[in-house]
């Protein structure tokens, strides 16, 4: 092991005992502050809060892709299919960290904020030749935010003092989930994921005086939501010259309903005395599909240069504007600006290369590089105006050990929203770390 070697193995072993003392330092700051952010922007006021993008810190590295991906090395639950893209007997795993940087702007008044958290856990192994199962858990969605503001004296509804409205946010629904992948045929593979998504969302403001004869008003909403749906793809691989083959790939989400309870409250104190305003429970479980998440279609295709280059482009398209969200309180009624659900929609682009893979001489050559692209568009709208993500990112993977072990390191940099209008600005820098483990299982040893 060269000195390179020793320095990544250095570094993923302090990560390893990061990760082990991460929960403890998470239930310190939970105990310490009850409104501790998985992540944090203002575009997470409405609905489910802002969609996180899946996939390991290998496909953020290329933009997001995944629809066409088949790697052998690493773990790509984006498309069912992709499972059965590995070598015989393999065990492999992946956990995943980030790190989240913003620079907000709206009109004259900026802010920033900083998130860590862990992303992702996600295990693969094979059941029966050309089957092979995975599994793990991730974040679907996040709510974080807080805003403030002071009006001071406002003389239209008397001597009030000074009067302080506050809106915090904070929570998440996670995603566990459970797939499968078969070889049908020389190049045809299938797959199906069942989802179960869980979590909960909570939405407070307060309205303040200064002057103790006003009373305060204090109201929310404490969202404990689920709900199961599934996820079929298909991929198809087939050469198309001397050491070069295309896939192509397409994945479908069903829209499934949201079950689960909406508490509503909101009451008003002066000095010690707490006066309750409303207080009802919204049961999502008697109105079935009145509130749901929208379906999502993917398509992919990619190019592979054997086991040293490959590119590809993925288009997907998630369809919100049925989903009840802009209908239902909790969801919608956040603020003065209008919500309206729409449709989603997303096109990424992504390339990696790594030198030579097997290369015994020189370690940078084994090193993996990943670049990518990517535009979003959010699933609702606001006072009618889309929400609209550009960005650019950057990665690397690490050879650890032998086989495909391997530290994965990327960065996400890029730009949502805008200033017009009441719009916010969003500038971030997001950095991103994985875990990629491997081992072969059930070897034979011989002996001559």
């Amino acid at each position: 092991m060269n000195m390179l070697e020793r320095t990544v193995y250095k570094i993923l072993v302090s990560l390893l005992l990061a990760v082990c003392a991460l929960p403890l330092f998470s239930q310190n700051l939970q105990d310490e502050a009850y409104n501790a952010y998985n992540a944090y922007t203002p575009y997470s006021v409405f609905g489910v809060g802002d969609l996180s993008k899946q996939g390991t810190a290998v496909n953020k590295g290329m933009g997001g892709v995944g629809i066409a991906m088949r790697d052998p090395h690493v773990i790509n639950y984006l498309n069912p299919a992709a499972v059965t893209a590995r070598e015989n007997q393999s065990f492999m795993a992946d956990f995943g960290l980030a790190q989240g940087n913003r620079l907000y702007k709206q009109h004259d008044i900026k802010s920033a904020n900083n998130t860590f958290n862990i992303y992702n856990f996600v295990i693969s192994f094979p059941v029966y030749k050309s089957l092979a199962l995975y599994g793990g858990i991730t974040p679907f969605s996040d709510i974080g935010y807080n805003f403030s503001s002071t009006v001071t004296n406002p003389s239209v509804i008397g001597h009030t003092g000074n009067i302080s409205y506050t809106a915090e946010g904070y929570g998440s629904l996670y995603n566990l989930f459970l797939g499968a992948g078969i070889d049908l045929f020389q190049g045809m593979s299938v797959g199906a994921e069942l989802e179960y998504i869980f979590g909960n969302l909570d939405k407070k403001n307060t309205q303040r005086f200064s002057e103790s004869s006003f009373r305060s008003v204090y109201g929310g909403f404490d969202m404990t939501l689920h709900g199961t749906t599934a996820k079929m793809g298909l991929q198809y691989e087939f050469p198309i010259g001397s050491g070069l083959t295309a896939t192509a790939g397409a994945t479908y989400r069903i829209g499934a309903g949201i079950k689960g309870f909406v508490d509503e409250f909101r009451y008003t104190s002066i000095s010690s005395v707490a006066d309750t305003l409303i207080s009802r429970k919204d049961t999502l479980q008697n109105n079935p599909g009145r509130v749901k998440f929208g379906d999502e279609i993917g398509i992919g295709i990619a190019l592979r240069g054997g086991d040293k280059w490959a590119a590809e482009v993925n288009y997907l398209r998630s369809d919100w504007s049925a989903s009840g969200m802009d209908k239902v309180r909790g969801f919608s009624n956040v603020g003065g600006s209008v919500f309206s659900a729409t449709t989603s929609q997303s096109v990424r682009a992504g390339f990696s290369i790594v030198p030579n893979r097997n290369d015994i001489r020189y370690y940078i050559r084994r090193i993996t590089y990943r670049a990518g692209a990517y535009w979003d568009q959010a699933y609702y709208k606001l006072d009618g105006n889309s929400i609209n993500t550009i960005g650019l990112t950057f990665g690397v993977t690490l050879p650890v050990f032998r086989w495909s072990n391997g530290l994965t390191l990327g960065v996400d940099l890029g730009q949502r929203g805008s200033t017009n209008g009441n719009m916010v600005r969003e500038r971030f820098l997001n950095f991103n770390i994985g875990i990629n483990i491997f081992d072969i299982w059930f070897i034979k040893p011989r002996y001559d």
